[in-house]
């Protein structure tokens, strides 16, 4: 076991996306996941149907706690939902883990529909976290919200970085077509396209958690960005690939299929 990745996120009692989902992950890959909790959700496969926030100070505990103690290689960021707390986390960062590679995962609105990040913290997002992060992970709708329009994904990545962080993964699944298509756009280099078959399910739920912490685990490993993007979407593919077909609406990943049985 390789790589302390602290996961400051929102939990999920379906276990297919948040906090549960990046343990999945992180521990699939060979890493050691630790956790600070902002928020309990209540949902499943077909919805978000209830948000009870974690008071900041709490969050702040939790996290300062783990990092005196344990210690991190790499933190990831997914839902935050309040300026708030945003302003927690990013003092939290500022003060206790100044040099710690962030992977921030910009959680805006579920699988469903469930808005998961109240629209008057997105400049929030973008003035204390986007910048300090080594990666960006955002989909298009959350490229748009984040370079304040639309625009094709070449220039919604180019925008995305101009923010700030130190890489863009900007993810094509909400786009149309029969392939998905990210883009990779490091500081300093020429973007890099991805280019996947769509596979035409719809267990996807926790795919963009599920990325972003993969990402996170190998960061934290040691291993450069795009080496880090390359296996996380590998491992991603699979999940999806051989989904167990779990729930009514839109099902979780195979996050243990790099995982042996123990005998």
């Amino acid at each position: 076991m390789g790589g302390r990745v602290l996961i400051v996120a929102g939990s999920d009692p379906s276990g297919g996306a948040g906090i549960q989902a990046d343990i999945k992950t992180v521990t699939a890959l060979g890493g050691y996941a630790m956790t600070a909790i902002t928020a309990l959700t209540a949902q499943n496969t077909e919805g978000v149907f209830g948000v009870h926030e974690v008071p900041p100070a709490f969050i702040a505990q939790q996290m300062r706690l783990v990092l005196s103690d344990i210690g991190a290689d790499c933190i990831k960021i997914g839902m935050l939902h309040s300026a708030e707390v945003i302003a927690t986390v990013a003092d939290v960062l500022a003060a206790d883990a100044p040099d710690v590679p962030l992977v921030l995962d910009p959680v805006m609105v579920a699988k469903g529909g469930h808005a998961l990040l109240e629209s008057s913290a997105v400049a929030s997002l973008k003035a204390r976290l986007v910048g300090r992060a080594r990666i960006i992970t955002p989909n298009l709708p959350e490229a748009a919200a984040l370079a304040g329009d639309d625009g094709d994904g070449g220039s919604l990545a180019r925008r995305v970085l101009a923010l700030g962080p130190q890489a863009v993964l900007l993810k094509g699944g909400h786009g149309a077509g029969d392939d998905v298509t990210d883009i990779l756009l490091e500081r300093g280099a020429e973007p890099e396209t991805f280019v996947s078959p769509r596979l035409k399910t719809r267990h996807t739920h926790g795919t963009g958690c599920t990325l972003a912490s993969a990402i996170a685990t190998g960061v934290a490993q040691g291993l450069a960005v795009r080496a880090a993007v390359v296996r996380a979407r590998a491992y991603v593919l699979e999940a999806i690939r051989t989904a167990p077909g779990y729930g009514k609406g839109h099902g979780p990943l195979n996050h243990g299929h790099t995982v042996r049985p123990f005998a």
